[in-house]
């Protein structure tokens, strides 16, 4: 399904990036998950399983929407929309949570806890948490609960229990340290179903798999459309996962550009330096004692100092580009993709947006980019009308 993993990436790392920084008794609990995780992974039942799930209950696949309206306004290069936004729950996260669920009932575990930002990944939990009858925690800052209060509802409707995070900023970053926190607590009896490619190994390895599906599909469906591959994948970029599953299938294609999109308010790949954050290496940002530093992105996935190992070394090696885009940019594009196209995007995907509308009319009529639309906005939409009314 993903690409096969280096003996480096297989010990978690990915270059100088990745590896597990935790506790021994924590240590015990992930290499037990990465064998759990590797052997079912060769399991033909359980693809199976998780393949009928993806099909019969996210609704994958998704389509790939040539953006005609919009390709027109910008012009120059042709663009298309990965519909995410279209999966059960709204957003990619289903993706990965579908697989982890699986992977924890194989394992036993009757409790999950989760963290969440912009509340995707915490309704995608609690959704799969309600189908599975298992308990579902959700640690949440209590800024980002304030900006997602639909999404809480809709987490607290499933059955899970929010836990509101005041800790720091009361961001996803603080959110996270409360979910490591209650793992030390109750590993014995808990499985932390991480969200985003960040994290100790085997993490970053196991959403990396489950959402390579994204870029399975895109690649065949480019090339059914097109008759060839696109010219640049974009997606944005908070810890990681929508944009590794975007470009996972294209890594080895050199000719594709492979561009990821951050808040320049959280430009971690941007400004970040070589550093230790939540159990693993990264690029991360940090402040002049040489803690992470606090972020303040508008969208509240992508709020978090940090970011994946594997693209902290997709960076460095040149093979991914990363930029930043403005909150004004943001609130544009926001806006421009729903007026031209009738699709209202996550604040997420409206940073990829953003940066393909710089991109777009820099390329010619012949050229292709792709999009990820990781999400759609109705979470989003009481927020961003509060923002554009001040």
């Amino acid at each position: 399904m993903a690409k096969e993993l280096t003996q480096n990436e297989a010990k978690g790392y990915f270059g100088e990036f990745g590896g597990s920084f935790v506790p021994p008794e924590l240590q015990t609990v992930l290499e037990r998950l990465d064998e759990a995780f590797q052997t079912y992974q060769k399991d033909p039942a359980f693809m199976e399983e998780y393949n009928y799930y993806l099909k019969e209950y996210v609704g994958r696949e998704n389509p790939l929407t040539f953006a005609e309206r919009w390709t027109k306004a910008l012009g120059g290069a042709k663009i298309y929309l990965k519909r995410e936004d279209l999966n059960h729950t709204g957003a990619h996260k289903i993706n990965n949570v579908i697989g982890q669920i699986l992977l924890a009932k194989k394992m036993g575990a009757h409790r999950i806890i989760a963290e969440t930002g912009a509340g995707q990944h915490g309704v995608a939990t609690a959704t799969a948490c309600a189908m599975m009858d298992m308990e579902c925690v959700i640690y949440m800052g209590t800024e980002d609960i304030r900006r997602q209060e639909l999404n809480v509802f809709r987490m607290e409707l499933l059955g899970a229990k929010v836990v509101s995070v005041d800790k720091g900023n009361g961001r996803l970053k603080d959110a996270v340290d409360e979910a490591l926190n209650d793992l030390v607590e109750n590993y014995e009896t808990t499985f932390y179903l991480l969200g985003s490619a960040v994290g100790p190994h085997p993490y970053p390895k196991m959403v990396h798999y489950f959402q390579s599906v994204i870029s399975e599909e895109s690649k065949r469906q480019i090339l059914e459309k097109e008759g060839k591959l696109p010219d640049a994948v974009v997606a944005c970029v908070g810890g990681g996962s929508n944009a590794i599953g975007a470009f996972s299938a294209y890594l080895k294609d050199e000719d594709v550009r492979l561009i990821g999109a951050e808040p320049a308010e959280a430009a971690t790949l941007t400004e970040g330096v070589p550093a230790v954050l939540h159990g693993f290496k990264c690029l991360c940002l940090q402040d002049e004692d040489g803690n992470p530093a606090p972020t303040n992105s508008i969208a509240a996935g992508l709020d978090y100092p940090g970011v994946g190992p594997e693209h902290s070394a997709l960076k460095l090696s040149g093979r991914a580009e990363y930029e930043t885009v403005t909150k004004a940019e943001v609130l544009d594009a926001f806006q421009e993709l729903s007026r031209t196209e009738g699709i209202i995007p996550a604040l997420e995907s409206a940073h990829a947006l953003a940066l393909v509308k710089k991109l777009a009319p820099t390329m010619t009529e012949d050229q292709i980019i792709l999009v990820n639309l990781s999400g759609r906005g109705d979470k989003d939409v009481a927020e961003v009308k509060r923002l554009l009314e001040e």
